[in-house]
């Protein structure tokens, strides 16, 4: 290991330091649960035992802001509920998927154009042809993940 003043690029490694390493995925998690904070929910439940409500109504009451997307229903968390992530009046920082892989690719083409930066499938859900396009588009990529158990992992002290 040389000696950090020793060798001709004393500035290059100065610039190097300030430089975040590659992430690993635990660590890309984490930088996307901490920076952004509001989340685009496409296929929300209004049924409190299905996965996405309770994912939803956990990251609300974790000071992230829900969008709900899902042409079914009017209302979630007595806000409005959106047809689609077109029709989101605001912009939306993660995209959270609870929907099967093949409606995939056209949610990532919706998040692309509405200027999302991450797209998160949920467990269960892969779709690498998908993950390409958004990953191409530059937005990072999550998937088969639950946003839910990544984020009590990391940042919940006490049980969920």
């Amino acid at each position: 290991m040389s000696h950090p003043h020793s060798g001709r690029h004393h500035h290059a490694s100065a610039d190097r330091a300030a430089i975040p390493p590659v992430a690993s995925l635990p660590d890309q998690i984490s930088m996307i649960l901490t920076q952004f904070k509001s989340l685009a929910v496409i296929g929300l439940s209004p049924k409190p035992s299905r996965p996405s409500y309770g994912v939803a109504a956990y990251m609300r009451a974790h000071g992230y802001r829900i969008m709900a997307v899902n042409p079914n229903i009017e209302t979630a968390f007595n806000e409005r509920c959106y047809p689609s992530l077109a029709d989101l009046p605001d912009p939306v920082e993660i995209v959270v998927i609870f929907r099967k892989p093949e409606y995939v690719q056209e949610l990532v083409e919706e998040a692309i154009q509405k200027k999302a930066r991450v797209v998160w499938m949920q467990e269960g859900i892969r779709n690498p042809k998908a993950a390409r396009r958004a990953r191409e588009a530059g937005l990072q990529v999550i998937e088969d993940r639950c946003i839910l158990k990544e984020h009590a992992k990391r940042f919940v002290t006490e049980g969920i």
